[in-house]
Parts: structure tokens; C-alpha cells; sequence
């Protein structure tokens, strides 16, 4: 009895390594570099073919990075009206309509 146990614990635990295999395999699961690259040699891409993807995610990356930019620069524009608005001790939006106002003279 224990060994029929032992065996099933053992086809369970291969069943879900293969699972587990099967499933890492795929681009959405990889998570790190090594998993990144077995899938993409798991696509048997030719040069021509794995350049275009190489021009593709570097782009990719170009705008991530953009936009990440763009982000950090408006959290610290945002930031700059919160501490004008805290030094003069007025609101928020008081301090962007008085921005407005320089603008527009």
C-alpha cells in the first residue's frame, strides 16, 4: 500500500512537471531571460525573421521607456504645484488657475 502510494505521488509529481513544462513554454509565462529565449528558439526563426523581431522590441522598448519618462515628468511637475500650493497655502487648483492666468498674459 505504501508503495502504490509513493508511485501514484510520483506519476502526480511528473504529471505536473510536464504541465508545468508545457506551460512555461509559451511567451505570456516566461519571466525571465533564459525562459525568453527558449521560446524563441522554440520559433526556429531564420536571421532575416529574428532581425525584424530584434527592430520590433526595440521599438517597443524606445516607447516604454518615452513613456515612462513622460510619466515621471508630470508626477514632477505635479509635485512642484503641490509644494507651491502647501508654501502660499493655497489650494491645488488655485495655484493652476494662477498659472493659467500667467499664461494667458
Amino acid at each position: 500500500m505504501n508503495k502504490n502510494m509513493e508511485l501514484e505521488s510520483a506519476i502526480a509529481a511528473l504529471d505536473q512537471y510536464g504541465y508545468d513544462k508545457k506551460h512555461s513554454s509559451d511567451l505570456e509565462q516566461a519571466r525571465n531571460k533564459q525562459q525568453m529565449l527558449n521560446y524563441i528558439d522554440s520559433l526556429d526563426f531564420n536571421l532575416r525573421r529574428l532581425l525584424i523581431l530584434q527592430e520590433a522590441v526595440n521599438e517597443l522598448v524606445e516607447n516604454e521607456k518615452r513613456l515612462l519618462s513622460q510619466q515621471e515628468s508630470i508626477q514632477t511637475y505635479k509635485t512642484k504645484i503641490i509644494n507651491l500650493s502647501r508654501q502660499f497655502n493655497i489650494s491645488y487648483d488655485e495655484v493652476v488657475q494662477i498659472m493659467k492666468q500667467q499664461e494667458n498674459t
